[in-house]
């Protein structure tokens, strides 16, 4: 595989570096694959830990023929500056991820009709708003989505880890009764009045207001496109019995979806070791690599082996 340093957003305010990598011995333009983050700030391979996902990824569809670009994550690198504005995903993530899509569109060694989104949990949430503004790729893959908004989620996650087991659970019982609290009546409020207000650290309740207005499966019932969707089933972050079920009901009448559940693997889908959101620290301390099957299965969906 050959590897090629690039620049998401060059001669903008938010730069951000990244790589494309590139098939050995193609001949003519080769699919293509832009990596789109979770939550949180991440660099280019999305390393949580011990863990590298993207880098796994990029690596491992290579050698099937796909080209791919990954990138530092806008939040990584400018925080700072982005700390002074009321930022949405729209800044956060999309605007880069359609960058990205563009960059390859232009290179003449990529298939620009043959370009997917791949998008990993908030990433995969964001997927199909992407293609719908601005990304217009062949089809979407996502890796440990959502249909639920990003504030149910972080309640549930809340809930969790205040259950009977966790040592600290009166402190995450206060505070699940904090936050859920912040949003009753989110989606009635003005959105100067959710600019005004914050959920944590720099990030306001707009932010979710602005995201919430519709989810994954609201852009993808308005989408004809292919769509992959991929669930490890021992997930702590999102669950195959509640998110992964929840797509296949949503979107049951839904043509060119498909479903990949692993029994054995987890939120970065690597093999999981403790399927306990209490010991994530853990989990993804330990290095490991994203099988063979997870990149032939999504290399399958690019080629059209359906």
């Amino acid at each position: 595989m050959y590897r090629e340093k690039i620049v998401i957003g060059e001669g903008t305010d938010y730069p951000l570096n990244g790589i494309l990598t590139l098939p050995d011995g193609n001949e003519g333009p080769v699919p293509a694959v832009v990596m789109v983050h979770g939550s949180g700030s991440s660099n280019m391979d999305e390393k949580v830990m011990k863990l590298r996902p993207f880098r796994d990824l990029a690596e491992g569809l290579a050698r099937h023929g796909i080209a791919s670009i990954r990138y530092d994550k806008r939040s990584f690198v400018h925080a700072r500056k982005m700390l002074k504005q009321c930022i949405t995903v729209k800044e956060e993530t999309i605007e880069d991820a359609v960058l990205a899509i563009n960059l390859l569109k232009s290179d003449r060694r990529i298939d620009s009709d043959n370009i997917y989104i791949l998008g990993h949990s908030m990433g995969a949430m964001l997927a199909p708003r992407i293609d719908a503004e601005g990304g217009d790729v062949k089809g979407l893959i996502m890796m440990a989505g959502t249909p639920y908004r990003l504030e149910d989620i972080v309640v549930r996650q809340l809930r969790q880890t205040g259950g009977s087991r966790s040592p600290i659970k009166w402190l995450v019982r206060i505070e699940d009764r904090v936050f859920s609290k912040k949003f009753d009546d989110l989606y009635r409020m003005s959105d100067e009045e959710a600019k005004k207000k914050k959920f944590a650290g720099g990030t306001t309740l707009y932010y979710f207001k602005e995201m919430g207005r519709k989810t994954a499966s609201d852009y993808l019932l308005e989408s004809g496109k292919p769509v992959l969707i991929m669930q490890g089933g021992k997930d702590f972050q999102v669950l195959a019995d509640e998110d992964f079920a929840k797509f296949r009901e949503l979107l049951a009448e839904r043509n060119n979806t498909f479903y990949k559940l692993y029994p054995d693997l987890d939120h970065m889908f690597v093999e999981a070791l403790y399927d306990d959101i209490l010991k994530a620290s853990k989990e993804y301390s330990t290095e490991r690599h994203i099988g063979e099957e997870v990149i032939s299965d999504i290399a399958s969906f690019i080629r059209g082996d359906r």
